[in-house]
């Protein structure tokens, strides 16, 4: 049984690999430009799943995406020479969906931002529904009251 580091380990390791390979060795001119965010290892250290991103249009990003698949063969011999683990663990390619959580927090923080600067235009604009200063100042009479007030 394998414990945890040692599977955070290899998924590190792993990551170090793929992301050099794809920087260096593999010239598949579908690849596009590619960074590999975060490699996670199964507990028997027998499958890793390799998460990437692509920057560019949907059809860059589709073609990097059979780039890697065609490329997974020598991706993996690379792993299991550099890593020396028994037995080489199988790689998936899954593209990461940072960029498009984090467009969508993007979009909702400048929605945000509108409202607040609509709300600060209608707060600056605003007249006081009473009176501007609503509150008795020392040294007014209580005349307006209709009699003095007693102590």
């Amino acid at each position: 049984m394998s414990d945890a580091p040692r599977a955070r380990r290899l998924a590190d390791r792993i990551q170090q690999i793929v992301a050099g390979m794809l920087d260096t060795r593999i010239k598949d001119p579908r690849l596009g430009f590619v960074t590999v965010t975060d490699v996670r290892v199964t507990g028997d250290l027998q499958h890793a799943t390799v998460f990437y991103t692509v920057l560019g249009s949907d059809e860059e990003r589709e073609s990097t995406a059979a780039a890697l698949e065609s490329a997974k063969g020598l991706l993996r011999s690379e792993v299991g020479q550099q890593t020396g683990v028994r037995l080489t663990p199988t790689l998936e390619f899954i593209p990461d969906a940072l960029p498009e959580s984090a467009a969508s927090i993007e979009e909702a923080l400048r929605a945000a931002r509108e409202r607040d600067a609509e709300l600060a235009a209608r707060a600056a604009a605003a007249q006081p529904a009473g009176d501007a200063d609503p509150y008795r100042k020392p040294g007014e009479h209580a005349d307006s009251e209709g009699g003095e007030h007693q102590a």
